[in-house]
Order: structure tokens, then sequence, then C-alpha cells
């Protein structure tokens, strides 16, 4: 019986996924925990915006001391994963986009997790090939990928470092151990997981004796995690990559009951790599974000032009044609990025035929007065022939925008992938299960997935961190969000929210939530947008009313300065001097 089910829940994912590999529809990577209105930030010089006012604070210490952009996020990085443990930390990855002023340049960082030397391209299959269910997937070692964070922040900092690195740990070692209350989302969520109370640290520190999570306000110190830090800010990222704290970390994996095949030398051979940002324009406007084997820039950049083709300036503001033409635009794009996005160094990446103005043309006719409901992928120049294959689509994960009073800016989104990732706390920090953000499914009829697994490689992500210049190159706007495959979605909606409909950045991040994943037309439910669903249905939209929990962080400049704002959906703030 068990079999049957686990076959059948194959072929329902065959069938989402359509005849041309459409996105399947992903679980929230995060439950929602409530809404609170949030008032737009100004400041004059610096601004810090990310998921914890604690983590915020220290990234604003830091600025205050002197630090670069790139120095406050690490500051803000090491934080959270004390205080947000669910979403981010030192045991998972990030793509991080750097913009100096001086030199007019935007330089972008991959710290993505690997796949072990040990990895199999079918070791999320059952002997019958039918998937594991996702608590067998993604809970334990198997999912576990190389953290990648560490190395990729060492890498960023000795290029745009200005202050020590061991000073950049003093904010989170100080915090971790003194003490920080629970807050009410941190609680509210591990109320609500199950998993992580298997894992024998994890419930001494998250978990009181009656088992159910320790109180809102409840003081938690993590004396583990701040001597891990302690060990890095002294022996800098070869610490977390050889040594006592390698060791643990690959004896926590291969001792679990769902073992994983990570190795010392998995660790001592990671390598962070600086590639070429993907930039496009849009509207005067110049993006930039991460390229492959993130789909982030890519999707933001082809939904927007394929908006540009389509009559989306002259669509009516927070209407049913703006969301039709913008949930037609991420078919096409979520179609394209199932197909080819994936790890260049395994891949051919048809970045520039899939941005071809062409071919976003010839896409863009696809395009009509009833939707299409899911998209087929095109034929970019470049491309190869490749198979299609539904993935899991879940991502705990954190966005940071940063700008300093030079004008330099961070924008890094950062993941352990699911919520709690593997579940396995190691050293008062959590491994991550990036693993599971492979295709399951190696080969779709008769030819190769490009995100398939196999070792040393990176799988593809949805991350999307963003940087928009105005026409005369000036830095605009620095933006990101977690959520899973939705972040192009997230991203979109709040670019065009910006640059088309002329909302400010907090009324922007506030806006509904909405877009297709190449399947349903997503609608957050209970907003101000979800009576727009009959209207859609009528030009042939499957509607869904979903939580779509975003976690957008967003600066842009304003003649007085900069103006930070903090999605309500979650407890981020920004501040700035």
């Amino acid at each position: 019986m068990r079999t049957f089910a686990r076959t059948l829940l194959l072929v329902v994912l065959l069938l989402l996924a359509g005849p041309a590999g459409a996105q399947t529809r992903s679980v929230e990577p995060e439950g929602a925990t409530g809404r609170q209105e949030k008032p737009a930030v100004l400041a004059r010089r610096a601004m810090v915006a990310a998921a914890n006012a604690h983590a915020v604070d220290a990234g604003v210490e830091i600025l205050r001391a002197g630090g670069s952009a790139l120095d406050a996020a690490i500051a803000v990085q090491m934080v959270l994963g004390l205080v947000e443990p669910q979403s981010s930390g030192i045991g998972g990855g990030a793509f991080l986009l750097y913009w100096s002023q001086e030199q007019a340049r935007v330089r972008t960082y991959d710290g993505r997790e690997t796949a072990p030397a040990g990895a199999r391209p079918d070791q999320f299959l059952d002997a019958n090939r039918a998937p594991l269910s996702h608590e067998e997937a993604v809970v334990g070692g198997r999912a576990v990928g190389v953290p990648g964070l560490v190395r990729m922040l060492d890498l960023a900092h000795r290029n745009h470092g200005r202050l020590p690195w061991a000073r950049l740990f003093a904010p989170a070692i100080r915090l971790a151990e003194t003490g920080f209350a629970m807050s009410p989302r941190l609680h509210r969520l591990l109320e609500r997981e199950r998993a992580l109370r298997a894992d024998d640290a994890a419930r001494r520190l998250f978990y009181g004796e009656d088992g159910h999570a320790r109180p809102v306000g409840a003081i938690l110190v993590n004396a583990a995690y701040g001597a891990t830090l302690r060990a890095l800010a002294a022996g800098g990222a070869d610490a977390f990559y050889r040594g006592p704290i390698a060791e643990d970390v690959v004896s926590a994996v291969r001792a679990h009951a769902v073992p994983g095949s990570l190795a010392l030398d998995d660790l001592a051979r990671y390598r962070a790599v600086e590639r070429d940002p993907v930039c496009g324009a849009y509207r005067l406007r110049r993006i930039c974000g991460m390229g492959p084997p993130s789909s982030g820039a890519v999707g933001v950049l082809q939904m927007l032009g394929v908006l540009e083709r389509t009559g989306f300036a002259e669509a009516a503001p927070h209407s049913a044609d703006a969301l039709h033409l913008f949930s037609e635009a991420g078919r096409l794009a979520y179609a394209d990025r199932g197909r080819y996005v994936a790890d260049p160094e395994f891949v051919s990446q048809p970045v520039a035929g899939l941005l071809d103005p062409a071919y976003l043309t010839e896409r863009a006719r696809l395009v009509g007065a009833q939707s299409m409901r899911r998209a087929a992928p095109g034929i970019p120049p470049g491309a190869h022939a490749l198979g299609d294959a539904p993935e899991l689509g879940l991502a705990g994960t954190s966005h940071i925008s940063i700008v300093d009073a030079r004008g330099d800016a961070v924008a890094m989104t950062t993941t352990i992938e699911d919520g709690f990732g593997s579940r396995i706390l190691v050293r008062g920090f959590l491994l991550n299960n990036q693993m599971t953000d492979f295709a399951w499914l190696p080969e779709s009829r008769g030819r190769p997935v490009a995100n398939r697994i196999e070792p040393g490689k990176r799988p593809r992500s949805t991350m999307a961190p963003t940087f928009v210049f105005d026409s005369d190159g000036r830095l605009r706007i620095i933006a990101g969000s977690p959520g899973g495959t939705a972040i192009i979605n997230y991203l979109a909606k709040t670019l065009v929210a910006m640059l088309d409909w002329g909302l400010d950045a907090q009324r922007a991040v506030s806006l509904p939530n909405f877009g297709s994943r190449n399947g349903p037309t997503e609608i957050e439910r209970g907003s101000a947008y979800a009576p727009l669903a009959a209207a859609l249905r009528e030009r042939g939209h499957e509607v869904d009313l979903l939580t779509l929990t975003s976690g957008l962080h967003v600066i842009e400049r304003t003649p007085e300065g900069w103006r930070g704002a903090a999605d309500p959906r979650r407890e981020g703030v920004a501040r700035g001097d």
C-alpha cells in the first residue's frame, strides 16, 4: 500500500509538471504567524533591513563602528543564525550581491551548498523509483549538502571588508552567551514543528520538559553557538571547514537515523565562487541579480521583459487585467526556469538566449486574453535538449538589504532550505537540507534533467537578491525575499509596484502577493486582491487563494537619503542613521 501511494504521488507530480515541466505547487516553506503593518523608515546615511530586530541592531552597530555594508551583512547573518534559526545560518548557503559606489560595479558571490561526493542521482527515490515523502526526504543526513555560507562570506570580506573579521562576530557571540527573548514567530513555528524534537540538542534548547516550545519571552541561551562563533572569529573560515567543527558536522550527518554521505573531504574542498552578475533593462532602469545556479535574476528579468511587451503599463494598477498579465508572464518564466536553469559547471546555461529581446518578444506573443493555464518551455538561442522534472521547492530562507555611508550596498539571500533545515543541530546551529532542492528524477522522457543530483553540483535556487539602477546609473533599490519557488513572483511584484505603480518601498512590500509558478494563479488569501479571483476565472485562470508568506526587505533611494521597508508578514525591521 505504501509503495502504491508513493507511485501515485509520482504520477500526480508528473501531471502537475505538465507536458513541458511546469513547476509543482509547493507547501509554504515557513508558515504564517500573523501580520503586523509597519511604517517606512527614513535614514540619511545608512540603512539595514533584515528579518529580526536583534540582527538589524548588530548591523547598525557595525556600520557605526566604520564597517562596510559587507561587514554589517556578516554581523547580521551571525545573529540571524541565532534568533531566526529556522531560516538561515552557518549550516547553509547564500547568494550575495555587492555594489561598490567608487568602482560603480556589481560583484556577485555564490555560497550555494554542493552535493557531497557520495551523492546519488536517485537518492530521494525508493526501490520502486517512487519519490520519498516530504518528511522522509527532508529530515536527516541524506538531505544535507556541503554548507557554503562561511566560505562565501570569507571571500567577500577579503574583497570588501573594512573591519577585522573577528570584530564582526562580537554582537552574535554576546547575544548567544547572554541570551535573547523567544519571539512570537519562532515560538509558533517551533510549536508546530514535530521532527525537530527528535534531535536531543534541539529539544533541550528550544523545548521545555512538557515537550512544548519554550514560551514567548523566555530567554534562550545558546552557549554552543557562542563557542562555535568564537572559533570562527579566531580561526576564520578554515575553522569551519577543517578540524573539530567539521568533524562534528560530518559525525552528526553520518550518525543520524537517516544518514548522509557528507565527508570531511567534501568540507575541505568546498569553494565559494565569484560569478558575473545577470543584468537587464526594464523601462529605462537596469536590474541586476545573481546568475545560475540561481534562477532568480533570469526569472525576474524574463517576467519583466514579457510584461514590457504585453501592455502591462496600460493595465490599471491592482486590476484583474494587471494580475492576468503578471501571472501569464510568470507561467512563461517558470516554464523556462524548470527546464534550463542549473549549475553552470555541469549544464550549459542559455542565459543570454533566455533574455534575448527577440526571444522575449516571441514568448510575449503567447500571452492572450485568456489564460494559457500552463506554459511550455521555449527554445531560446543556445539551448540544449533537456528533460523536465518536478521538485519539492521548499526554502527556509531570509533576506538582508544594507547600504552604508559610502553608498556601497549588499543584497544577500541566505538559506538552510526547508524550515529548520534537516532538523540536525550541531554545535548550536542547524544543518541545511539543500539536497532536496535538486530534481528528484534524473531523467524525463529519455532526456537528462538539468537540475539532477550529481556529486559536487550546486542545486538550482530561486533566491533573487536584486539591485535596481536608475537611467543615470545611480543605485535606486536593494531588494530580496525568502519564499521558496515563489521568490521570483514576490520580487517581480515589488518591482512593478514601485516602478510601474509608483508605490514607495513599504507600500510595495505590503501589497498582496500574487502570481503563477506555471500552475494555478495564486492570490494572497484574505487580501484586497482576493475579490479579483472571479474575473480571473472568467479568463480561464485556475485560482488558488493561499497564505503567501514573503519576507521582503527593501531599501530605496529618496531625495532625503534612504527609505527602508520590512515585510508585515514576518518580524523583520529596517533601521538606519
